[in-house]
């Protein structure tokens, strides 16, 4: 039997970042790094010692080039990253704009990203993996984007992989209506589906439903598991054969929220690559949202994984 090229395959859209301190218009210094949704669940897993690939679009250009440097410094395999040479690579800029708000700026539309077509994708595909990870962002792209999303699923459905859909709706990329006409058809072909609470009813529907609703309508779809993301409140997830687990939030000092929902992801696709229960696998993944939200960046604090204890130190500790 082929041994897979990687162990999990993601693709999406990955930008370069400008940050800057405090309002855009009060001008500034302004710092710049990579950031996108996919890409920020590559790293997390590659710290924590499995074989990720990455096989988005990026434009033949200066930002394209930083960011497949910056993925590679990562230990993210990039070798089915494909560039465009007629499209740009997408950009964004995040402000800080009153107390810990942050807002953030897109320049996405006609990028390189936008371009991604399933035959993009063949060669990723063709190579192998255990899991998909894929975005509702991916699919918020345009119709190509988006048809690379269904022919990835399908082949890896074919091929007996695993499926984790991360809905991660995006409001100024489209709409809940038209995030749910693409989603929803998807769940037949996902077998883990990770939403925050308020993004249930973009993938489940049932405009009156509670979420116990919702969560046995995605059940009965055909997804396995369905992990649903509460915040500060920690995170729940329920299981085709009944099971049901919570697992509380690591309580950190908060210092940036932007990038958590990837950590978690990360942390609990390495619990499920590790053969890791379901309650231990929330476990990883609150600790690596943990790490998120008390760093800096959408991805530069994650764990590595012999650091995941880290945070079991009383506060205020030195680690000698």
């Amino acid at each position: 039997m082929t041994t897979p090229a990687a162990d999990v395959l993601t693709f999406g859209e990955t930008m370069l970042a400008v940050q800057v301190p405090g309002p855009l218009t009060a001008g500034g210094r302004a710092t710049t790094t990579v950031a996108g949704a996919e890409s920020n669940v590559a790293v997390g897993l590659a710290r924590l010692g499995h074989r990720a690939a990455w096989a988005g679009r990026l434009g033949a250009d200066e930002p394209g080039r930083t960011i497949l440097r910056a993925l590679r410094g990562e230990g993210v395999d990039t070798g089915h990253a494909t560039t465009d040479e007629a499209a740009p690579t997408g950009a964004m800029l995040r402000e800080r704009r009153v107390a810990d708000l942050a807002r953030v700026h897109y320049w996405r539309t006609g990028s390189a990203a936008a371009q991604l077509t399933p035959a993009h994708l063949a060669p990723a595909l063709a190579a192998g993996a255990c899991v998909l990870h894929l975005t509702g962002i991916t699919c918020a792209l345009g119709p190509g984007p988006l048809a690379a999303v269904q022919a990835a699923a399908a082949h890896a459905r074919a091929q007996g992989w695993t499926v984790c859909l991360d809905v991660n709706h995006r409001a100024r990329l489209w709409d809940a209506q038209a995030a749910a006409r693409a989603l929803r058809p998807l769940l037949p072909l996902v077998d883990v589906v990770v939403a925050s609470d308020d993004e249930l009813p973009v993938v489940a529907g049932g405009d009156e439903a509670d979420e116990e609703s919702r969560v046995a309508a995605l059940l009965a779809a055909g997804v396995t598991e369905v992990v649903v993301k509460r915040g500060a409140s920690g995170a729940e997830v329920r299981t085709r054969s009944g099971g049901r687990l919570s697992a509380p939030a690591r309580e950190v000092p908060v210092r940036d929220t932007v990038g958590a929902g990837d950590a978690f992801c990360a942390g609990y696709l390495s619990g499920l690559l590790d053969g890791l229960d379901a309650g231990e696998r929330l476990h990883r993944a609150t600790v690596a949202g943990a790490f998120a939200v008390a760093s800096t960046g959408d991805w530069e604090g994650l764990p590595h994984r012999d650091e995941l204890a880290l945070l079991d130190a009383a506060p205020g500790s030195a680690v000698r």
